[in-house]
């Protein structure tokens, strides 16, 4: 019995000419800006046009592109060589939404591979509409329509999954253990949403609040910690308090500062340069001497071990779909399983 196991992502243009038409696949997508696509397809080329410049000198800090992919790749490959050592014949693909490869390209391929299971995996622990449902939506459409009839799970989400949270926990204590003499905030940054999206019931924010939940229940030695959120990219109101305001009250409050990327699961331009560069200037321009960047999970062998524990489980037989359980309260009507069940 063969299993596809597809991990979706973001993706990220792979040198400075893709920057441009990266984010208008970003931009363009129904459930990045809501409007009918008249609208939105104009607008997505104007702000694409407007952001490309800027965009580039932010992908000219880390070498002109992404290592999304490559993080993602070696990451599949990772994944693989765990499931082959529990006996199951399988192949990782890597499946990207707004870059090569994207989901078309990798639905060939996993027909070409032919295999008698797939299992959809996003590499959003926290669902939001804007990420996983979109990753999901475009897979299982395109699977329709180039007929890849194959039985087909996924896991919508896995915020509080125990060896996501262990990975977590892990790299902050021993980041808390390095720390001399100093009080210490943790600062649990999550990629921002607009407002908007939240009270149309998406469930994101809830989300990133279990796994925040999670991991301070087992931190000893630093129980200050603030959720706050980075990347907001539009003039309309979006998810607070953000990563800068939060840096800035841990320098006036004379406290270390341990950043925590929350929601990313790969280094990319918003770990490596947002937190790694502008955050961290704007700490020590303001005299912190204390500011510490917990690693993104990347190829993390307990975080591996997780997705590893999600694929076996989609081998068991259930009548679902989707196997992660319905953890979202009902207040959030864009939960995924309220869709595709």
């Amino acid at each position: 019995m063969k299993t596809a196991v597809v991990l979706l992502n973001l993706g990220g243009p792979d040198r400075p000419e893709s920057v441009k038409r990266f984010l208008f696949n970003l931009f363009n997508d129904p459930l990045i800006i809501r409007l009918p696509g008249f609208l939105r397809t104009p607008l997505a080329w104007l702000i694409s046009t407007r952001r490309n410049k800027e965009a580039q000198a932010i992908y000219s800090e880390i070498g002109g592109k992404s290592p999304i992919l490559e993080i993602t790749t070696a990451q599949a490959e990772a994944l693989s060589t765990k499931l082959a050592t529990h006996g199951m014949d399988n192949q990782v693909f890597v499946s990207m939404r707004y870059w090569h490869p994207m989901t078309d390209e990798v639905v060939q391929k996993v027909k070409a591979y032919n295999p008698d299971h797939v299992f959809l995996l996003p590499l959003y622990p926290q669902y939001s509409t804007t990420t996983s449902k979109s990753s999901l939506d475009i897979w299982l459409k395109e699977s329709k329509k180039q007929s890849l009839k194959v039985p087909t799970k996924y896991a919508c989400c896995y915020p509080t999954n125990q060896k996501l949270i262990e990975a977590h926990s892990q790299l902050i204590q021993k980041q808390i253990l390095e720390v001399k003499n100093k009080k210490i905030r943790i600062l649990f940054s999550a990629h921002s949403l607009p407002v908007s999206i939240i009270k149309s019931g998406d469930p994101y924010q809830w989300q990133v609040q279990q796994t925040v939940l999670s991991i301070m229940n087992g931190i000893k030695g630093a129980e200050d910690h603030v959720l706050c959120y980075q990347s907001k990219v539009t003039p309309v109101k979006w998810l607070e308090p953000s990563t800068p305001d939060e840096i800035k009250k841990a320098v006036q409050d004379d406290v270390a500062i341990i950043i925590v990327p929350i929601a990313f699961v790969s280094d990319h331009s918003e770990t490596l340069v947002e937190l790694d560069i502008e955050y961290k200037n704007l700490a020590e321009e303001m005299g912190s001497k204390d500011y510490y960047r917990i690693e993104a999970l990347n190829i993390n062998e307990m975080f591996i071990e997780g997705l590893k524990d999600l694929v076996l489980e989609s081998q068991e037989v259930r009548v679902t779909k989707n196997i992660s359980a319905k953890i979202c309260p009902k207040t959030f009507k864009e939960c995924y399983h309220n869709f595709n069940e």
